[in-house]
C-alpha cells in the first residue's frame, strides 16, 4: 500500500519539483498567488505539503507558473518510476 503521509518521499519530491518550477522563472509565491486568485499563505501551505493539490490544482499551478502540465508531469512519472524501488513507493 502506497504511503498515505504527505511527507512521503514521493509527494516530497513533487512539492520540491513545484518550487523550483516557480523560482526557475523568478517568480514569487505572492506573483502565483494572484493568478491564481488566491492568497500567498495559500501557495505557502501547498509548497510546505499543509495543503494537497489535485490534478486539476496542480494543472492551474502549471499554467500560473508558465510551465506546460504535460512535461512537469512527465518529468514527475519519470522520476516516480526511476524511484520505485523506494519503500514509499512499493505498493
Amino acid at each position: 500500500q502506497m504511503e498515505k503521509s504527505i511527507y512521503s518521499q514521493g509527494y516530497s519530491h513533487f512539492l520540491e519539483k513545484l518550487r523550483q518550477a516557480r523560482e526557475s522563472k523568478g517568480l514569487t509565491q505572492s506573483e502565483i498567488a494572484e493568478r491564481l486568485g488566491q492568497t500567498q499563505s495559500f501557495i505557502s501551505k501547498v509548497e510546505r505539503g499543509e495543503r494537497r493539490v489535485d490534478i486539476v490544482e496542480l494543472w492551474a499551478f502549471c499554467n500560473a507558473i508558465g510551465e506546460k502540465f504535460s512535461v512537469f508531469v512527465k518529468e514527475l512519472d519519470e522520476n516516480f518510476r526511476a524511484n520505485r524501488s523506494s519503500d514509499d513507493f512499493n505498493s
